[in-house]
């Protein structure tokens, strides 16, 4: 399977709106995660003035960013793998999907938190940027926790794992909320 990662975005999104199985919900949140990470990445190396701390959040959203992408794929894997699954294989199946989304969720609380330190601290230029990533930082951990939910619930599998992967995205939407109410 050829990676998403290797599509021009106009052919990523008309696979997503394809009548197919991948990529979905999930395979969405980890490019909305990416993109996040990415706003936060350059609105930090935009604050080097403002922000003595801005080349290691920068270098940290990076690292995010490009987990996020890698996500992208293993969630396209990890969905296929319960669509091949029967009987007892599913509830592992449903394991592997409710686990991705649950570290893009993760993830999303770790960029809106670093898009909180930017918007805050940065070059008030690239506030909006900034402030744009943590946003798109709670809708990925947002809707990687209801896609957690869901496996979760299909599986019949340990609650806790919902519980976590809510408490992120509960995380990413304070952060968010906290600077997009700031003027």
């Amino acid at each position: 399977m050829s990676s998403f990662l290797d599509e021009p975005v106009r052919g990523f999104l008309d696979r997503l709106a394809a009548r197919t199985p991948t990529p979905g919900g999930g395979g969405a949140a980890a490019v909305t995660g990416a993109m996040a990470a990415g706003l936060v990445a350059m609105a930090a190396r935009f604050s080097a003035r403002q922000l003595p701390e801005a080349g290691e959040l920068a270098e940290e959203a990076d690292r995010l960013r490009y987990m996020a992408s890698q996500l992208l794929d293993m969630d396209a894997r990890a969905y296929a793998a319960v669509l091949a699954a029967h009987g007892p294989e599913r509830q592992q199946a449903l394991l592997g999907a409710a686990m991705i989304p649950l570290e893009i969720a993760a993830l999303g609380a770790k960029v809106a938190g670093l898009a909180v330190q930017v918007a805050e601290a940065g070059n008030p230029n690239l506030r909006g940027d900034a402030v744009t990533g943590a946003v798109l930082a709670a809708a990925s951990a947002r809707s990687a926790a209801c896609l957690v939910e869901i496996n979760v619930g299909l599986g019949e599998l340990n609650p806790d794992l919902s519980r976590r992967a809510a408490a992120f995205a509960g995380d990413a939407v304070s952060s968010a909320e906290r600077v997009s109410e700031q003027p």
